[in-house]
């Protein structure tokens, strides 16, 4: 058996970044701040002050409604702006997703937004994994969630009018929602990472939640 070398990850910590100025420029529906700052690098030293944009876009939940007695998932479909430029239709298919509030639990903001995005209860939340949105210039992180349903779910159209939200549900088989993700129609990372985990843990969740 080959033998690991024993090394730190990541290589640094928070305390080998200075951040020099921050300061607000833009504050709208988002925020984007300019940060001055420098870090240390590998090769040892500092690097030069540099100027960067942060996109500060909150924290943010996404669930994955799943009811493992009929193998059935719950996806929701509503218009996305920063789709529009592909060229392709800005109607995409999505798992639920909403930004945390302050003072709300993740765990909270998930069955708020299943109830608010598709008008569905969930009875229990599997911790699926967290992450980063994109790094390189936003603050966003994402926790993932498996949603368990016990019940049939009705489609229909959902949403909040005051957040301009025109939202519809679909029901469908999982290997339905897999199919799509082969064909490239579902294509935001978030319900991508999300039905891959499910096919990964299939198992786990058929004997936890199967019954």
């Amino acid at each position: 058996m080959s033998e690991f070398k024993v090394r730190q990850y990541p290589a640094f910590a928070a305390t080998d970044l200075e951040i020099i100025d921050k300061s607000t420029v833009f504050q709208g529906f988002f925020r984007i701040e300019r940060w001055q700052l420098r870090h240390k690098c590998f090769a040892g030293g500092w690097s030069d002050v540099m100027t960067r944009e942060i996109f500060e876009r909150g924290q943010a939940v996404v669930v994955l409604p799943y009811n493992a007695g009929t193998d059935e998932i719950v996806l929701v479909e509503q218009f996305r702006v920063g789709a529009v430029s592909s060229g392709q239709s800005p109607w995409l298919l999505e798992a639920i997703a909403g930004m945390i509030e302050p003072g709300q639990s993740p765990e909270l903001t998930a069955k708020r937004e299943a109830q608010e995005e598709a008008g569905i209860e969930l009875t229990e939340l599997w911790p699926m994994l967290n992450y980063y949105s994109s790094p390189g210039g936003s603050t966003e992180r994402i926790q993932l969630f498996l949603g368990r349903l016990t019940a049939p779910v009705a489609e229909g159209i959902f949403g909040l009018s005051a957040e301009h939200e025109d939202i519809k549900v679909h029901v469908m088989p999982r290997m339905q929602a897999m199919q799509l993700l082969a064909e490239g129609k579902i294509d935001n990372a978030a319900t991508v990472i999300a039905l891959q985990w499910l096919a990964l843990h299939l198992s786990d969740v058929t004997t936890r939640w199967g019954s």
